[in-house]
């Protein structure tokens, strides 16, 4: 049986509608996704309970799917069966979302689970490589696009974000704790943001079963509100939700989506 570890958004929906067998739907409490009904709703403070449980119910498998923040632990609510693992849900909690990510997916393999990406249970998710809008980047918006691309891989040993804004060959921002949506509605007041991109990919290394980098059309609406050009992904490194609508409203707001094999 396949378990979904569902946060926010839309993304659980979509997967878990794309399976031949309902898959169980397990929530973490405060990040229920839309349009998608829990079967299990969890704390942090009881995840050693919830692991044995998924395996009594004959869970085999499990996907992290939707957006979930660093929760707050409660110390007074941790149960027995957590209590053995506060060690490691203290590390997680102090290291970068990759790191965070990589300790808590291999509590759940050596509890015996296999951690699918969520990429294995949905392929059509990811872009190959292409400009999807009509408008068509120019050669400024070239070299914006290899400068956030460096940008990107030098940030990635230090486990900071996905996502930086460069616009005239300037970096306007780098995605931090905050996500991509605060980074843009916070962008420094400068004409250079008119041609701006929002340059989006995974970090180098990343595990790409959990947290891969998302955009949909709610990321559209963030970048024409921040004044910005367009958006670059790399090609078949992000999640790309609702491609339909994405790139309807991306043409609808006269942007650019550019999906780019990273050089």
């Amino acid at each position: 049986m396949l378990a979904l570890v569902a946060g926010r958004g839309s993304l659980p929906a979509q997967v878990a509608a794309a399976q031949t067998k309902a898959p169980l739907v397990c929530v973490l409490e405060g990040f229920a996704p839309e349009g998608l009904k829990a079967d299990i709703v969890f704390r942090l403070e009881h995840l050693g309970s919830f692991l044995i449980k998924l395996g009594h119910m004959g869970v085999t498998e499990v996907c992290f799917c939707g957006g979930i923040d660093r929760p707050q632990v409660d110390p007074s609510l941790i149960d027995a069966d957590t209590l053995p693992l506060v060690p490691l849900i203290q590390k997680s909690l102090e290291q970068g979302d990759d790191g965070a990510l990589r300790t808590v997916i291999g509590l759940f393999e050596q509890t015996g689970f296999r951690v699918r990406a969520v990429h294995e249970l949905l392929p059509d998710l990811m872009v190959p490589e292409g400009v999807l809008s009509t408008r068509t980047p120019d050669a400024q918006m070239h070299r914006d696009a290899a400068r956030g691309q460096a940008v990107l891989s030098a940030l990635s040993p230090l486990d900071v974000g996905q996502a930086c804004v460069v616009g005239g060959g300037q970096v306007l921002g780098i995605e931090t704790l905050g996500g991509t949506d605060h980074m843009l509605a916070h962008l420094p007041d400068t004409p250079l943001r008119e041609g701006g991109l929002l340059v989006k990919g995974p970090k180098a290394g990343q595990d790409q079963r959990a947290d891969m980098p998302t955009i949909g059309p709610d990321t559209v609406a963030a970048v024409a509100r921040a004044g910005l050009a367009g958006i670059v992904i790399d090609a078949c490194g992000v999640i790309l939700l609702d491609p339909d609508t994405t790139v309807s409203r991306v043409d609808d707001a006269g942007l650019i989506l550019w999906s780019r094999t990273p050089t």
